[in-house]
This record gives C-alpha cells, sequence and structure tokens, in this order.
C-alpha cells in the first residue's frame, strides 16, 4: 500500500510506463524495406540469410552486436528515480 502523494497503483504505474516506453523505444529502432547487401559500418557482406530474417537489416553481426552493447551502456539511466523516492 501506498502512503503519502502517491495513489494506490503508482508502483505499478510506474512498471508499465517503463516497460511501455521500452516497447515504443524497440518499435521505433525497427527498420523497415529491404536491407542492404553489405554492411554500412564496415563493409562486410551480409549474408541472405540474414537480410531475410531481419527486414532492413544495416549492419553485418559484429558491427551491430557492437551497436547493441553501446545501446545496452547508455540505457542503465533510470530517469524516473528510484522507487523510494517516488513514493514519499
Amino acid at each position: 500500500m501506498a502512503t503519502g502523494w502517491a495513489g494506490d497503483g503508482a508502483v505499478q504505474d510506474q512498471i508499465d510506463a517503463t516497460v511501455n516506453d521500452a516497447v515504443q523505444r524497440a518499435r521505433r529502432q525497427l527498420k523497415q524495406g529491404p536491407g542492404l547487401t553489405h554492411c554500412e559500418e564496415c563493409g562486410a557482406a551480409i549474408p541472405a540469410a540474414r537480410r531475410k530474417a531481419v527486414p532492413g537489416v544495416r549492419l553485418c553481426v559484429a558491427c551491430q552486436e557492437a551497436h547493441d552493447a553501446e545501446q545496452r551502456g547508455a540505457s542503465l539511466y533510470n530517469r524516473r528515480g528510484s522507487k523510494d523516492s517516488q513514493l514519499r
């Protein structure tokens, strides 16, 4: 049970908002249309199976892994603050 200024469902609302933001961010990052035959970063050939599996692919597997690692590091920040600070 939440006390103070927060409503009864404040924690769940915060969780839902965080999940919805992540889903929207992932959908915005999805590429559309035909993929490239060669990686736009390193120029390596992108296999036909990858182009078929990932519509709009622009990076080879190695470059995509590096890009994903950078994104993971940037997403560790919780812009909503801690649960405790939200409920006081």
